[in-house]
């Protein structure tokens, strides 16, 4: 019992430390070095826990959305405007780890244009993030219009996320821009 908790123990000082690297010296200051220097560990233990630094600061960027996530307990009651408001939080509460999940999610796209496309990628894992959120959206998008056929709803929740995805980068670049105000009128577009 005492090797298990010091397992958890480790591993909750691992994912601590990335997040407070992340805050302080972001993603590319985030090395695996300073993640286990940080929380006192070696990267023999590190790597019992996480198959690499990805899979930590994967986890630290999803421990961030999930923290806005309007139905956490999975019960699909949450409407679009419920989504979208989670994403301004996201992106407006969490700007360090926004830019993060933003960075992350480029990086992945670039393994998979270089044909590196495993479970294990970051593109891979980045991927099944946006196909489940996609599939959330589209849900909350038919619960607000029954009448709406499931294709034409995944569509428009498709089109809505790269949108709400392209301002959020337009935030990175314009710090002063009204994210709140266009992902709500794209949230009314895709309705």
């Amino acid at each position: 019992m005492a090797r298990y908790r010091a397992g958890i123990e480790t591993e909750a000082r691992i994912v601590d430390a990335t997040r407070r690297l992340l805050g302080e010296v972001g993603l590319e200051g985030t090395t695996l070095k300073a993640i286990c220097d940080r929380a006192h560990v070696r990267a023999g233990s590190f790597y019992n826990l996480f198959s690499s630094k990805e899979e930590v600061v994967l986890r630290v960027v999803g421990e961030a959305i999930n923290a806005v996530d309007p139905d956490p307990e999975g019960k699909h009651t949450e409407t679009l405007d419920d989504l979208v408001d989670a994403y301004i939080a996201f992106i407006t509460g969490s700007p360090t780890l926004a830019t993060i999940y933003l960075q992350v999610a480029v990086t992945g796209a670039l393994e998979r244009s270089r044909g590196l496309d495993d479970d294990t990628t970051v593109g891979k894992r980045v991927l099944r993030h946006h196909e489940r959120r996609l599939e959330r959206f589209a849900e909350a998008i038919v619960r607000g219009n029954g009448s709406l056929p499931g294709a034409h709803a995944t569509g428009s929740a498709e089109v809505l996320i790269a949108a709400l995805n392209g301002l959020a980068f337009r935030l990175l670049l314009e710090p002063s821009f009204d994210f709140p105000r266009f992902a709500r009128l794209a949230a009314e577009a895709a309705r």
